[in-house]
């Protein structure tokens, strides 16, 4: 189900945002999708596991989404991050999920940009001292996806097994 969704999803956004058609940029995006709505169904899932009720889950889980969506690297990027928060920022799965996609779709683009303050800066070089992201730890970064949605799996596997929260 989960890769069903992110084939028709990701078919139709990636050409809906216009990015360049390569067999290896989608398969990344693609890629890139998929881990990232499997380890949030599995966070979600290894939520409702180890706390008591859906309730307390909910809660939790909104906590560390907000968290997650603040230390991605978006809103504010990695080297602007203060150093002593910069731990959060790596082992925040958001922020690997915005690195991958943002480094395979443009971080091997030698043009130049035209408008605003980079004046012949190329978008590589653009990626590269705005974000830190290097589109050369591309495989890295899938592996680091891979090992979130396992983490996520695990714990929730574990935390079924283990935990019993039933009252008598």
């Amino acid at each position: 189900y989960v890769f069903m969704q992110a084939a028709v999803y990701g078919v139709l956004v990636y050409a809906m945002i216009g990015f360049e058609w390569t067999a290896a940029k989608f398969f990344w995006y693609l890629f890139f999708m998929f881990f990232t709505l499997l380890y949030f169904t599995f966070y979600g899932m290894m939520s409702v596991a180890i706390t008591p009720n859906h309730h307390v889950a909910s809660i939790v889980a909104a906590a560390f989404y907000a968290l997650w969506n603040l230390f991605s690297g978006y809103i504010v990027p990695k080297p602007r991050i203060p150093v002593w928060w910069r731990w959060y920022y790596y082992i925040c799965p958001v922020a690997w999920t915005l690195y991958g996609l943002v480094a395979s779709q443009f971080g091997d683009i030698k043009e130049a940009l035209e408008d605003g303050n980079f004046p012949g800066q190329t978008v590589e070089q653009y990626i590269t001292d705005y974000f830190d992201f290097k589109h050369d730890f591309l495989g890295p970064v899938a592996g680091i996806i891979v090992a979130f949605t396992v983490l996520f799996a695990f714990i929730f596997a574990y935390s079924v097994k283990t935990f019993n929260f039933q009252k008598r």
